[in-house]
């Protein structure tokens, strides 16, 4: 028994979008707890696994062959890097190919909570129109144009979500200790900021930082209460991030515009998870989707593309891989 690949997502995936992989290589598909992964595992010469789901346990590397461990998508969390560094195995995955869906939710999902239109929506379904547009009226809410968006992080998702809200008119800071092209940054008249300094001014905030131990928990109730009672809170990042306790109790409160939250500390979320437990207007607050931001269809071509030709490259040409992370 041998294949050059061990896939851990459908061929479905792939074939779906035309991005089905190259005739060059055999490749095996399985599930993450498919009785035959670890055999399958040490037959293989790279591993393929999406960036969402469960973590990988180093010990299934042990004893096998592979040269490469391949991610379709820019996450890293399913896989611990002292323990691939020190088996040598390189992990590499697909920067940017999420971009352009990434900038859209984080536009859309602002522009929605801006204007209340998810909320709206429930209010004429429950028979309340004129009275919620009148309120919508009073509220004098605002578009786009001309507000304040503070991206925190600035790497090259941050930087596709900048000039995103930088097209619709926006003034745009970031908070970033090392930021990836601060030049790209200037060209748009994004400011660099302190963290304290971006909640305070912003009317948009958006995530856009890898889950790190400096990054867990970075946004909690004294950052919240930084914000604007008028601003809203787009989480896109990773779970973890926010602080969901803190995040449900100041949606309740009305202590924010609203949020949108597509990241979960567990995925999926518990029953229990705060921000599923609100009620009322904290609910109407509040837009929840699936760890979906970077998901469109010309988001997945491009990423499966992407990574089967960097597996090519590894396997069979024998070149160091593109977008190696460590």
């Amino acid at each position: 028994m041998s294949t050059d690949v061990l896939c851990l997502r459908p061929e479905a995936d792939f074939t779906r979008v035309d991005a089905p992989a190259p005739a060059t290589l055999r490749v095996a598909y399985r599930k993450p707890d498919d009785a035959d992964v670890p055999a399958l595992m040490r037959a293989s010469d790279a591993l393929i696994i999406p960036a969402v789901g469960p973590k990988l346990a180093p010990t299934l590397f042990d004893g096998g062959r592979v040269r490469l461990v391949q991610v379709t998508g820019a996450g890293l969390d399913r896989l611990e890097r002292e323990a691939m560094v020190g088996l040598g195995i390189p992990v590499a995955n697909v920067a940017g190919g999420s971009n352009s869906a990434l900038a859209e939710y984080a536009v859309t999902t602002a522009s929605m909570l801006l204007r209340r239109f998810a909320w709206a929506d429930a209010e004429l379904k429950s028979g309340n129109y004129a009275a919620f547009r009148a309120c919508m009226v009073a509220d004098n809410l605002a578009g786009l144009e001309g507000l304040t968006v503070g991206l925190v992080g600035f790497g090259t998702i941050g930087l596709a979500v900048a000039q995103a809200f930088h097209r619709t008119g926006c003034r745009v800071c970031y908070f970033d200790p090392a930021p990836r092209n601060p030049e790209a940054g200037r060209e748009i008249g994004a400011e660099p900021v302190a963290l304290d300094a971006l909640l305070a001014r912003s009317d948009v905030v958006s995530l856009h930082v890898p889950l790190l131990k400096e990054t867990t928990g970075l946004i909690g109730a004294r950052e919240l209460n930084l914000m604007k009672p008028s601003a809203v809170l787009i989480q896109a990042s990773r779970g973890g991030v926010v602080d969901e306790a803190a995040l449900a109790a100041h949606l309740a409160a009305g202590r924010i515009g609203g949020a949108a939250v597509d990241v979960y500390s567990t995925e999926p979320p518990t029953p229990d998870n705060p921000l599923l437990r609100l009620g009322g207007e904290g609910a109407r607050r509040l837009l929840l989707t699936p760890h979906i931001a970077g998901v469109t269809r010309q988001s997945w071509t491009y990423l499966f593309r992407s990574a089967w030709e960097n597996i090519e490259r590894v396997l069979l040409r024998g070149e160091p891989p593109l977008n190696r992370s460590y």
